[in-house]
């Protein structure tokens, strides 16, 4: 009996997971609060084995590194997202496809410094979510991130994408499809994050 169950839980212990690049490769750059844009832009490089903390996202297990990023087709839109999370993102998407759901726009990886802290210069230096393909907005052009905004009203104001009117075309809201589709999914939507943003285009494990 001790045999037979080692030959039943041999091959999943060998071949549950795919073997880790040789390579983390990815662009980066630095988001600077005065210009409103990216500085610093550079290309990095090195052994996948000698990946740094900050490059690795210990919710998700995804990574900066391109190497660990797919690409997801939806319709005429394109993008990449770490590989963790795809499974469940095509599930919602191919979903959405069915029931005519209106997915406009997405992004996803998108591998730069974009969060505090901040260095003297005023230069952004955390990894975001996008960073490791770990998030993806949809409908930016309809939907966007709002500072000072507790509880949305008047006087929110819109720092990226386009106004967020819920009940028109494309624009997200906690009874849409959309956002019903990716909470399934196991995704937190942007726009029921606590604090003083309110990100509606946004969407993620922990949804910032």
């Amino acid at each position: 009996m001790k045999i037979l169950l080692l030959i039943l839980i041999l091959p999943v212990a060998v071949f549950s997971g795919e073997p880790a690049p040789k390579t983390c490769t990815y662009q980066v750059f630095n988001w600077n609060i005065y210009s409103k844009g990216p500085v610093n832009q550079g290309r990095v490089v090195h052994p996948y084995s000698e990946l740094k903390p900050e490059e690795k996202d210990p919710g998700t297990g995804c990574t900066v590194c391109l190497e660990d990023q797919e690409l997801v087709k939806a319709g005429s839109v394109e993008f990449y997202a770490c590989r963790k999370i795809v499974p469940g993102l095509k599930a919602a998407l191919a979903k959405l496809a069915a029931a005519g759901a209106p997915v406009l726009e997405v992004t996803g990886y998108r591998p730069g410094k974009t969060k505090n802290p901040l260095d003297k210069k005023g230069n952004r230096t955390g990894f975001s979510n996008h960073a490791y393909g770990a998030a993806i907005d949809i409908n930016r052009s309809k939907n966007g991130l709002y500072d000072k905004c507790f509880k949305f009203g008047p006087g929110c104001r819109l720092i990226q994408g386009g106004p967020w009117k819920p009940g028109n075309k494309g624009a997200l809201s906690s009874d849409s499809e959309i956002v019903k589709a990716m909470k399934e999914a196991g995704f937190k939507w942007g726009g029921e994050i606590e604090g003083a943003q309110k990100d509606f285009i946004h969407f993620s494990p922990s949804g910032y």
